[in-house]
């Protein structure tokens, strides 16, 4: 009954509250996950970007373990009887857009839901306009 409170939490924090089974997995095929996961910006600015991101995983709750601005990799943890370890990864999409791809795992399990995605998204975009106008 703790696990599935705890689990409760997490998806309030991540998505809308959902059944816990279809917020871990739901069983989409590899590119459909990918496509969930992953965000373009009209942006360049790689550095920028992942400033909004370090922002929005600590305005989630997250606790940073490693942030390396060559790799554009940043991987962050949740902890509150349960481990949520989000990996997000920019990369150039083309000459004038860069890509944005989380990874969210629950207790090692992949999560896949859409709405945890979508949750992190819409926190990101909020993140990147305010430090496109200046605003931190």
């Amino acid at each position: 009954m703790k696990q599935i409170a705890s689990l409760c939490i997490v998806l309030a924090t991540l998505s809308a509250c959902a059944a816990p089974n279809a917020a871990i997995t739901n069983g989409g095929s590899q590119v459909q996950i990918r496509q969930i996961q992953t965000r373009d910006y009209d942006t360049l600015n790689k550095r920028d970007t992942l400033r909004s991101v370090l922002s929005t995983l600590q305005d989630l709750g997250f606790v940073i373990d490693k942030a390396d601005y060559d790799l554009a990799t940043i991987t962050a943890t949740k902890l509150q009887d349960y481990e949520i370890r989000m990996t997000v990864t920019v990369r150039e999409r083309d000459t004038e857009r860069l890509s944005v791809r989380a990874n969210a795992r629950f207790n090692e399990k992949l999560i896949d839901d859409p709405r945890a995605y979508q949750d992190f998204f819409a926190a990101l975009d909020k993140a990147m306009f305010l430090t496109l106008h200046g605003v931190d």
